[in-house]
């Protein structure tokens, strides 16, 4: 009896102190969960969205492990062959990538003919670039049937362009559909233009779910970009060093206004944090829409801790990308595959001998 008391009170005691132990690591969490919150503050303020970003529903990171899995493969290999030949490729599509999925959402509607790229926000839209994700979709449909969107296919060619070129890797969900039509002039048109304010920046992505994070660390693609001389507004104080002479002599008085300048000009086949460093250096010879950023309170501090810290850029600008591409407009993920990416599938003829070719 004296033996089973024992054994009673020694469970008892086990469990008492199995119990305290679950408090204890309760209460731990609970301020390691604490300590981990950013703490506001007034330098740093975040403007947050007055809206939440609508995200697709059903995408999946192995969306097409059973009917592609060599996807990725494919693509990356196609993209890394292409860039061997043609580095702007990078920049072309990180440009198409924005422009597709800002309007609506990413859904390829960008890459239709006869539809929003002849809209003068999608001016200049990198050629080479739109023609890559066709050749992807030959190779992939070739491979797997024409079971991948090109809406994907644009998705995971630009992340391995950031790659490649030296930026983050980073992991995308997949199983969007191909929007059937273009998209409106008025959803194209909330594309924002180089001659926003801060302000007017900091609105046009926070109607689109998106914030000053978003917005900042998106605007550092412009590392491997390049923009047209009438894009630039004249210094309203003359370049005081060598440098930002010689970059404002490029888009000069006078001068091809079709002509293209770095945006980046320290390196600018490389993505890297250096776009931050040349905006928060030498904000005279940058285009408005990036000048702002770096005098605006809500954004200059990111500038900052941007250049300083490009692992932050690359973490955040990750972020940001599968953010924006995981955004769903009022269609919702409605649409097809698309046997050709510059046609809704009414417009193409498919044999089922010979495979798919467009239509007269």
């Amino acid at each position: 009896m004296a033996i089973e008391n024992h054994h009673h009170r020694t469970g008892k005691m086990a469990m008492n102190r199995s119990r305290r132990l679950q408090v204890l690591l309760v209460l731990a969490a609970a301020i390691v969960g604490a300590e981990a919150r950013p703490r506001s503050s007034s330098a740093a303020a975040v403007v947050t969205s007055s809206k939440n970003a609508s995200m697709v529903s059903g995408l999946s990171h192995y969306f097409y492990l059973d009917s592609c899995p060599q996807l990725e493969t494919l693509v990356r290999s196609t993209v890394e062959s292409a860039m061997n030949q043609n580095v702007r490729l990078t920049a072309g599509l990180l440009r198409i990538f924005f422009h597709d999925c800002f309007p609506q959402g990413c859904d390829a509607s960008i890459l239709l003919d006869n539809g929003e790229r002849q809209l003068p926000p999608n001016a200049g839209l990198q050629q080479a670039a739109l023609q890559l994700i066709e050749d992807i979709r030959v190779k992939v449909h070739a491979a797997c049937g024409p079971t991948v969107s090109c809406a994907d296919i644009l998705v995971l060619a630009t992340r391995d362009a950031v790659n490649l070129a030296g930026g983050p890797a980073y992991t995308v969900s997949l199983g969007r559909m191909d929007s059937g039509a273009p998209a409106s002039q008025n959803d194209v048109f909330t594309l924002p233009p180089p001659s926003f304010t801060a302000d007017q920046l900091l609105k046009a992505f926070s109607d689109k779910g998106l914030d000053n994070f978003d917005l900042v660390a998106l605007s550092g693609a412009h590392t491997v970009g390049k923009a047209r001389c009438t894009n630039f507004d004249a210094p309203t104080t003359p370049p005081r060093d060598d440098l930002g002479k010689c970059l404002a002599g490029i888009c000069s008085a006078g001068g091809d206004p079709n002509r293209l300048r770095d945006l980046d000009f320290l390196t600018p086949e490389v993505f890297d944090n250096m776009y931050f460093t040349g905006l928060r250096v030498n904000k005279a010879v940058m285009l408005n829409s990036d000048q702002v950023l770096a005098t605006h309170p809500n954004t200059n501090w990111l500038v900052s801790g941007f250049a300083d810290n490009h692992w932050w850029f690359f973490q955040q600008f990750a972020t940001s990308m599968v953010k924006m591409s995981e955004m769903k407009g009022p269609q919702g993920n409605v649409g097809e595959i698309r046997r050709n990416c510059f046609r809704p599938n009414s417009g193409v003829r498919i044999n089922a001998d010979e495979g798919l070719s467009a239509s007269a």
